[in-house]
């Protein structure tokens, strides 16, 4: 099977980029699982692998640090489009952010940017409403201890 490209689509900074380096080890209508490097290294986060669930509305990561221990799960809140035309599929990343930590601490971060998006037409209010209750959904399953559900997907390719 023929995978297509994978595009991140972002609102603030407003781009989209091909995720070229991104290997894709699954694909299907409801999921895809990739393995990547960092994009731009930083300190702490060196490589990774993403579960992009796309009917839900989220992609939970994986992140590492160059040893290969855990850094956090680092969970993206989105929306997709498949352009069957070009085989590609863009991802946009609706903002909201949640980090789960290895001691299990959960911060959900840049809800703030949300509001400014959506007056500056970055985000319409049905993608900011969708973006919300995918955020309080991921939420419940990692309040009730399912992250590991979400992350099994992952951990099949490690």
């Amino acid at each position: 099977m023929e995978y297509p490209s994978l595009y991140r689509k972002r609102i603030i900074p407003n781009e989209c980029i091909l995720l070229k380096d991104d290997s894709i080890l699954s694909w299907d209508q409801d999921r895809i699982v990739t393995k990547w490097n960092a994009l731009k290294p930083k300190k702490d986060l060196h490589h990774g692998y993403s579960c992009y669930f796309l009917k839900e509305g989220y992609k939970v990561s994986k992140f590492y640090y160059a040893d290969g221990s855990l850094l956090y799960y680092y969970c993206d809140i989105i929306t997709s489009e498949y352009k069957k035309a070009e085989h590609k599929l863009i991802v946009t990343d609706l903002l909201a952010d949640v980090i789960v930590y290895p001691d299990g601490f959960v911060k959900v971060v840049d809800l703030d940017e949300m509001v400014p998006a959506l007056e500056q037409g970055g985000i319409s209010l049905d993608d900011l409403k969708s973006a919300l209750l995918s955020c309080s959904r991921l939420l419940t399953k990692i309040y009730a201890g399912r992250l590991c559900e979400l992350t099994a997907y992952i951990e099949a390719f490690e």
